[in-house]
């Protein structure tokens, strides 16, 4: 072939390869993670070798142990960061700018344990003063909160000081977290409606889910061929689903390596999501039925009057009883003031959702019900919805974009082969003799 047919060619490509493929980000991203890694999802320990392995990419600013449920610890990142101190050197062949293992162990920070009452906050933690240091300091960017978890340690920074809220930008892996951090959720969306915060409820299932089922893992033969048992990573990563690839958390750190983070509304490996204006909260005082329904991902708050008795506000008064597969969670209620108690919950699929409630209060004990929850997020508006200002973005809507049941994830799907091949090399270069 000869010159100039190939500069004809590279003229026809170039802008597919400029729609299509990755894109370069303006400049490395100051990031901080918000991780349950070591809790009931083994997904966060591996988005955090995807991190590590790509720690060239971004000024790490913080790992926070935020573990809204679970037995999440800030000992388990520090163990994922000694495996990789043992396989840096041959990263360190192939790439200049790897993050100091000594570095990333100065930065990892305890954060808050389980998750909070009522009011969305409680004591200020290792990791949420981290928050609020890291996003004080004099930059030209704006810190990025990366929240695989809970959201315990960023609502009580933005309690503690709320003039950072203009000094962050917040991506967060939302769906199943938001049931076990709907009260900090709810206080930050109440109180903080001009934060800048991605919700990514159901894009990022596109990564790894079967389209008919979220939370599944598609099976592949990636880490036979791929990852492998010849690192200290990947012997490690076979802990996890059996090596299958999940890393329900990597979409947040794809969003950053693709493109202008500023702009959500982009093409770009961690998916592309769109404006919204309200946060959907149905407030209830009876127990509803299959003729109610709600969108997946919305604030259910149930509030209920009974008698006024001698007990602590936001202590725990009654529970919510929801089938769970085999098994029953229970999510606690609380005693708000003057005989008022209430709970939060927020369901993350689309289902006939049951329940009941059991309390020592006789006007609450035994009450139950049904409540029909859809597919479609935000849903429609209510007079109680949370309102939210110009910088919330969620999964796009649009049908064609659904990846089977999930929204959106189509934006995050389509890249999926480009991903992984990408990460391959990675791994080849940890694999060498």
């Amino acid at each position: 072939m000869n010159m100039k047919i190939c500069f004809y060619l590279f003229c026809f490509l170039s802008p597919f390869f400029s729609v299509y493929g990755q894109q370069p980000t303006p400049q490395k991203p100051r990031i901080l993670i918000s991780t349950d890694i070591g809790g009931t999802d083994p997904d966060d320990n591996q988005s955090m070798t995807h991190l590590l392995m790509y720690s060239d990419k971004f000024e790490i600013e913080g790992l926070i142990s935020s573990p809204s449920y679970g037995n999440g610890s800030k000992q388990e990142i520090i163990r994922m960061i000694d495996l990789y101190e043992k396989g840096l050197p041959k990263l360190q062949k192939h790439q200049s700018g790897f993050a100091s293992p000594k570095y990333l162990r100065s930065i990892s920070k305890q954060g808050y344990r389980g998750n909070v009452s009522f009011i969305g906050y409680s004591n200020a933690t290792e990791g949420s003063s981290w928050i609020v240091k890291c996003a004080k300091k004099k930059s030209s960017q704006p810190l990025w909160i990366l929240c695989w978890g809970g959201l315990e340690d960023l609502a009580q920074a933005l309690h503690d000081a709320p003039e950072i809220q203009n000094k962050i930008r917040v991506y967060w892996i939302g769906g199943p977290n938001k049931k076990w951090s709907a009260n900090s959720y709810a206080y930050i969306v109440a109180n903080f409606p001009n934060l800048w915060f991605i919700e990514d409820n159901s894009s990022y299932y596109g990564l790894f889910s079967h389209s008919d089922e979220p939370d599944s893992v598609t099976a592949s033969n990636y880490y036979d061929k791929y990852i492998q048992d010849k690192s200290f990573l990947g012997k490690d990563f076979k802990n996890y689903y059996q090596g299958e690839v999940k890393m329900g958390d990597t979409p947040s750190l794809l969003y950053m390596m693709d493109g202008n983070p500023e702009d959500p509304t982009r093409e770009s490996w961690g998916g592309s999501f769109e404006k919204f204006d309200y946060s959907p909260r149905a407030v209830l005082d009876h127990a509803t039925s299959i003729k109610d329904t709600v969108a997946f991902c919305s604030i259910v708050e149930f509030r209920f009057k009974g008698p006024k008795i001698k007990a602590d506000k936001e202590s725990i008064q009654f529970w919510m009883e929801v089938p769970y597969g085999k098994t029953v969670q229970k999510w606690p209620g609380y005693y708000i003031e003057e005989g008022i108690y209430a709970i939060r919950y927020i369901p993350k699929k689309a289902e006939v959702l049951n329940y009941k409630f059991s309390s020592d209060i006789k006007e609450i004990d035994g009450k139950e019900g049904a409540l029909v929850v859809d597919n479609l997020w935000p849903g429609k508006q209510n007079k109680s919805d949370y309102k939210l200002g110009g910088n919330w973005f969620t999964d796009k809507q649009a049908k064609d974009l659904y990846f089977g049941k999930m929204q959106g994830g189509k934006t995050v799907s389509k890249w999926r082969n480009e991903i992984l091949m990408d990460w391959a090399k990675r791994w080849n270069w940890l694999n060498e003799e």
